[in-house]
């Protein structure tokens, strides 16, 4: 492939019709650490907007309550099939827990299916004790993973332009964030100072877009606090930064999703529209929430598959 445009295509296509067609195997019922290797994001005494505390992670039920080291679990597909592009996925959660499985490494060995790197971000939950300024801490570790990623492209025969970001639900907002802010919060003096941290593709499913009148509850008030100001509410509803040069996306979604809105997809469809950016939008009528890829019962009146609620 050619041009981000492209690759996004050929991406979208595959996400379609693993949806429709057919569901993904049960995944190991343990922490990504049996079988990925894990790259922190900062070097020791560098992280930025923290106050220094020694948190520990804490995982419980297939879900990550708290993260106190920020970093990606690596998987990576075999030499011969490597494409050369990479995906960092952000799992869902409401900003209240990382659903690390169900949208985090089942989409990472499927990525790899198809030669594609896959990186499962482990970024600050912005309720974390730990952090100076709630609501940057994750896209700082977001925009950090992208730059680790594009540094490293070498060494893991990846291609810079081939860079791209993919969220559920909250994460979904995240990848949305890390696709369409244009100032640097991750910047801590060091090497990757002048690497860039823009994706050349987002994937979106079921999205928290807005946080205003569509908004999650859950993700809003967890990202942004108890009562935000209209101002902060504005600043982190992605619909209102997309620009010229924001990346091309593929967005996901379900008619029958009770938990997000499918509202929120096209309100950042129609300003990609406006703003002339390549941009895919399918609303299926079942799925549910943040659309799955494992425990995808049939349906049998038309025989597509529906995802169980992560």
């Amino acid at each position: 492939m050619n041009s981000p445009y492209l690759y996004l295509k050929y991406l979208g296509v595959a996400f379609v019709l693993c949806f429709q067609l057919a569901a993904f195997a049960q995944g190991a019922q343990t922490s990504p650490e049996k079988y990925a290797e894990f790259i922190p994001l900062y070097p020791k005494g560098k992280m930025p907007n923290t106050k220094g505390m020694n948190l520990k992670d804490s995982i419980a039920a297939e879900r990550i309550y708290r993260v106190g080291t920020p970093g990606m679990y690596a998987f990576f597909p075999s030499a011969s099939e490597n494409k050369g592009a990479a995906v960092v996925i952000c799992p869902g959660g409401g900003y209240e827990r990382l659903a690390y499985v169900i949208s985090g490494t089942q989409l990472a060995k499927w990525f790899n299916t198809m030669g594609i790197s896959a990186f499962v971000l482990n970024y600050r939950l912005p309720n974390s004790p730990d952090l100076k300024q709630r609501e940057i801490g994750p896209l700082q570790d977001a925009q950090r993973a992208i730059k680790i990623i594009r540094a490293g492209a070498g060494k893991w025969g990846l291609k810079g332009d081939k860079i791209g970001v993919q969220g559920s639900s909250a994460g979904g907002h995240l990848a949305s964030l890390v696709g369409t802010v244009d100032k640097d919060y991750s910047a801590i003096g060091d090497s990757l100072n002048n690497v860039s941290f823009h994706p050349n593709f987002m994937i979106l499913v079921s999205p928290v877009i807005d946080l205003g009148t569509y908004a999650h509850a859950g993700s809003r008030k967890n990202l942004l606090g108890e009562k935000p100001s209209q101002e902060l509410i504005d600043r982190y509803s992605t619909q209102n930064l997309v620009t010229a040069t924001t990346p091309p996306a593929f967005m996901a979604g379900a008619f029958n999703d009770n938990a997000v809105p499918p509202m929120n997809s096209l309100l950042f469809y129609k300003s990609m529209l406006e703003h002339k950016v390549s941009c895919s939008l399918h609303v299926f009528p079942q799925g549910g929430h943040a659309i799955a890829l494992r425990n995808n019962p049939a349906q049998p009146s038309n025989g597509q598959r529906c995802a169980k609620r992560g």
